[in-house]
């Protein structure tokens, strides 16, 4: 826990680019759903509304006003969202600015989750394309004033974060960022995640060009390349990563079942190894899927809030909709439905196939589906 004084700037834990901090009871309750939404965020929020899970969480409490807390973040992240009032920020952050060029973007977010306001640094600290896509993760109104605000192309670092994507590195999003603000050739190779990712009236720059497949990119010898896979890339085409940044859209779906008591430890040893034998990256995975039954499983409670994925569970009569290869009478006896994992994943992820039907190890089962998107075309 962070105890705050007047007069000391305490420690803090940056794990990501930006800082969500809450001060008020629905505030809290909701910067914890924002941060399931939006993955670029470390939460902090009152020690006083602790709810037990902030260590599996990686949420920070603070004991103090908040006031004392904003010179820390301030030098730390690349922006601060606050839900807190503006007038508020206004006053607090006044005395801590230093220069435009130097200063961080500041957000601000009211404590019903309507606006999102861009309050500083909107041009060179990125703001006002924070608050674009905050807004649009947590399905709220943007409200942006510069007047020349002109952006009509990606912000490379926030690509696809209002749908949960994350990048792999963080090591190309300067270069990769350059290229594209330079007007440079750009590719972009898209094998999952939603479609609907140009949120500009204008049509794309001539110089971000859509291919088809990563070999089709590389004959292309672009500058720059934007990767969006839930896959592990082959070595011969790492060639696209010597300027390039991989996404990581939430395509992937877990179907699970397990026997009762059954270790967190043993549950996530055996997705490891099942992703790591199909070449599918765990910062793909959406959700585990499984029976309601299981509602209540520690093991499946535990992996899902360490890793920030939800956690679904279907009736008997909903898995049971689902047609199987091989459906089982034992599990039908114990469960009343004819299979768990295999349908769970497939209903999770609206796909009619699976990437791995079923695969049993030790005291858990596995099936992985991949999310089924809209085929919509990008203009």
């Amino acid at each position: 826990m962070i105890n705050l004084r007047e007069g000391e700037i305490p420690e803090v834990r940056v794990t990501k680019l930006y800082a969500l901090v809450a001060i008020t009871k629905h505030g809290v309750a909701n910067a914890r759903k924002y941060a399931e939404k939006f993955p670029y965020v470390d939460v902090y929020y009152m020690k006083k509304f602790e709810q037990g899970d902030e260590a599996e969480k990686n949420i920070q409490l603070f004991d103090g006003t908040v006031r004392l807390l904003l010179p820390a973040l301030f030098k730390a992240y690349k922006s601060m969202i606050l839900i807190i009032s503006l007038g508020a920020v206004v006053r607090m952050i006044a005395p801590i600015l230093v220069d435009k060029k130097k200063d961080p973007g500041v957000l601000v977010v009211d404590d019903k989750g309507q606006y999102v306001v861009s309050v500083l640094s909107g041009h060179i600290g990125g703001a006002n394309a924070l608050t674009n896509e905050f807004a649009q993760a947590i399905d709220a109104t943007p409200i942006v004033t510069t007047a020349s605000d002109v952006q009509k192309t990606i912000a490379v670092d926030l690509f696809g974060a209002r749908y949960g994507w994350v990048w792999d590195s963080e090591e190309k999003l300067t270069p990769v960022s350059a290229s594209v603000v330079n007007e440079e050739q750009v590719a972009i190779v898209q094998e999952t995640g939603e479609k609907t990712w140009w949120m500009h009236e204008t049509p794309m720059p001539e110089t971000l060009k859509i291919y088809s497949s990563t070999q089709e990119a590389i004959a292309a010898k672009p500058q720059a390349t934007l990767l969006i896979t839930d896959r592990i890339i082959e070595k011969e085409e790492e060639v696209l990563l010597e300027n390039g940044v991989i996404y990581r859209p939430k395509s992937i779906v877990l179907g699970m079942g397990c026997n009762r008591g059954t270790s967190a430890e043993e549950i996530e040893q055996l997705i490891d190894e099942t992703l790591a034998e199909l070449k599918l990256s765990k910062k793909s995975v959406k959700a585990i899927a499984t029976i309601d039954l299981k509602k209540d499983e520690q093991g499946f409670l535990q992996v899902t809030a360490r890793n920030n994925w939800q956690f679904i569970t279907y009736t008997p009569a909903e898995l049971n909709e689902l047609p199987l290869q091989n459906p089982s009478e034992t599990v039908f006896k114990f469960t009343g439905a004819y299979g768990v994992s295999e349908p769970a994943a497939l209903r999770c992820a609206n796909a009619t196939d699976w990437l791995l039907e079923k695969k049993k190890s030790g005291n858990a089962t596995i099936s992985i589906a991949r999310i089924t998107f809209d085929e919509e075309e990008i203009e």
